[in-house]
């Protein structure tokens, strides 16, 4: 296959051209999801390739202390894609990307002299449009900002602003981002940024907008976002904190083996095929480690590639205009000190005057009540005190206009001050309320709930609140499993017999007996505790059933599922008889025919 690396044209034509030749779109703009890129080798030899379309649109997460190499598995990735000629942007925290340019032609913009161009939020939008519409690359680095709330809403506004265009394009396109627990915090409140992040990790994927993760301490990361990856890579972890994670999404016995992993070795677990974890060994990347620590051998920075002039006269243009702007500003703000100053000396002049003419008016009443004071005091002395009385209340006039002037505009400026203080007012109680609906969504899915009549027959489809829409229908099960419905067990008082699976539903896991495990369970898995009882009147009704088709069967993902079995084994709810499956623990299953029997 040809090597695409070429200069990035402005002609539509040319760059839809590109995309279709190297990504494989078909005739109807569709990308051919057979493409695969080759990232590494798995335990046993095998080649381990990854599709395309899974990393572009789909929700990942890397994670692995210092040194065990998951920047490098981000950064062959990465390569991979660009080789293929996809473009993608990089949330780059530490400088550490900036060596992809020694092969691929990728703008790399951020605040240090270093990068291709600086750029601040002003450019979002334009960022935003090279990497989605013109098949730009893009390293957005934000380790050179001095103020972090400055690169914060930078990272905000791009976000959104992919987010809004991918809405129309529905163009495959991966966000990676870097110390990712940075902002979506598991243990502190979540900003602005990391609730747009979360809401593309939900909602991305239907618009063709994915997003990859990255991570040293999982445990840092909220885990909302890790239960909504449907690909993850665990390199080595140490922490107990961070093994208990891998022991709850994956299962408990790879919390130990974790720690074990040499240096570019990891687990891979994906929800798009039968094996759902893998043992791998990455590949090294290709491109200059930018990332590497120091040493005390000489460090030669690589030669590399740049991307087209135009390109970055377009971002220099906005800087430019900018920059222009904050001039500008600043004349302004010179003016209006030097127009304060000069009001204050004229308000003093004023007072002066306002003096002189108390005094001249004493004066001039003297010279009237007084015929010889009168004659004592030149005429063309009289009219010059006159004049100057005159001039002195005309300029005073003149001030307290321009007083009134400003006095006006401040009241002006507080109107609108306090209009958009109403509107942010407004928009808070919409947003209250809308948190309210999905509380009462929330609710309506708990257990308890009546089934539509024709749930057993009819397909229905749920809405859950901020996820996707889930089409499912309802089987019913065969009133018996074997052919001797007729037959009676013989029972005497100390046999309970085992129920038959019409009389297994979600309310024989509802009592003082199971709530509590449940519980706890569920808060520890992301689960509801309504999921957890739908997958134990599945296994009831089955001797023992893998992880995948209990997942299939409560119609959620595999590393969800995975996480919730491995808790409720902990909780001594199911035991498993093999690796990855799992049944009913003795107990559990002697409480649960007492109970259905009984009703």
């Amino acid at each position: 296959m040809e090597r695409v690396r070429g200069q990035y044209s402005r002609d539509s034509v040319r760059s839809i051209l590109i995309y279709e030749r190297v990504a494989g779109v078909g005739g109807d703009g569709s990308v051919s999801d057979q493409r695969e890129i080759l990232v590494g080798e798995t335990d046993d030899g095998t080649d381990l390739h990854l599709p395309v379309v899974e990393l572009l649109t789909g929700r990942g997460f890397v994670t692995g202390k210092s040194g065990s190499g998951k920047s490098n598995t981000a950064s062959v990735i990465a390569e991979e894609l660009l080789e293929a000629g996809f473009p993608l942007l990089i949330v780059d925290t530490d400088g550490e990307y900036y060596g992809l340019k020694e092969e691929y032609e990728m703008l790399h913009a951020g605040a240090d002299e270093e990068c291709d161009i600086q750029i601040g939020p002003e450019h979002a939008e334009q960022m935003a449009s090279l990497a989605l519409e013109e098949n730009v690359p893009v390293i957005l680095d934000v380790s050179g900002y001095l103020d972090e709330e400055v690169a914060d809403e930078l990272l905000r506004k791009i976000a959104r602003q992919l987010f809004v265009k991918e809405k129309k394009l529905k163009k495959p396109f991966l966000l990676v981002v870097e110390e990712v627990h940075e902002y979506i915090p598991e243990g502190g409140g979540v900003g602005e940024t990391g609730n747009l992040l979360i809401k593309i990790s939900k909602r991305g994927r239907k618009h063709g907008l994915g997003i990859l993760g990255i991570s040293q301490r999982p445990a840092d990361v909220k885990k909302d976002f890790i239960t909504q990856a449907n690909w993850l890579v665990w390199h080595r972890l140490t922490w107990d904190n961070d093994t208990k994670v891998v022991g709850r999404i994956i299962d408990t016995e790879y919390a130990e083996l974790v720690s074990d992993l040499n240096d570019g070795q990891a687990f891979v677990q994906t929800d798009w095929t039968e094996i759902d974890v893998r043992k791998v060994q990455f590949r090294r990347k290709r491109t200059f480690d930018a990332g590497a620590t120091p040493g005390l051998d000489d460090f030669e920075r690589p030669e590399l590639k740049s991307v087209s002039d135009a390109l970055v006269g377009d971002l220099q243009d906005i800087s430019d205009r900018k920059q222009r702007e904050e001039d500008r500003i600043l004349e302004l703000e010179n003016k209006l000190e030097k127009k304060n100053k000069r009001i204050e000396t004229l308000e003093t002049e004023l007072e002066s005057a306002r003096d002189v003419s108390s005094a001249a008016k004493q004066m001039a009443d003297a010279l009237t009540g007084s015929n010889t004071v009168q004659t004592q005091l030149p005429a063309d002395e009289q009219r010059r005190l006159h004049d100057e009385l005159h001039a002195l209340e005309t300029e005073r006039d003149e001030l307290e206009a321009a007083l009134a002037e400003k006095d006006e505009r401040i009241e002006t400026l507080e109107a609108k001050l306090a209009s958009r203080t109403e509107t942010i007012a407004r928009l808070r109680e919409e947003n209250e309320r809308l948190q309210d609906r999905v509380r009462e969504l929330e609710h309506e899915t708990e257990p308890g709930k009546a089934a539509p009549e024709s749930a057993s027959t009819a397909e229905s489809t749920i809405i859950q609140a901020g996820g996707d829409d889930i089409e499912f229908g309802y089987t019913p099960f065969a009133e018996s499993r074997s052919g001797n419905e007729s037959a009676e067990a013989d029972i005497d008082e100390h046999t309970t017999t085992t129920p038959p699976a019409s009389a297994i539903h979600e309310d024989c896991f509802d009592g003082e007996w199971i709530n509590d495990r449940l519980a706890r369970a569920a808060g520890q898995s992301q689960c509801t505790v309504a999921t957890a009882r739908k997958a134990l009147v599945v296994l009831a009704r089955n001797e023992a059933l893998e992880t995948a088709t209990v997942a299939d069967s409560v119609e959620r993902s595999t590393v969800a599922v995975q996480s919730l079995l491995s808790e409720l084994r902990t909780e001594g709810v199911l035991d498993r008889p093999a690796e990855r499956t799992y049944t009913l623990a003795d107990d559990v299953q002697a409480e649960l025919n007492t109970v259905a029997n009984a009703e």
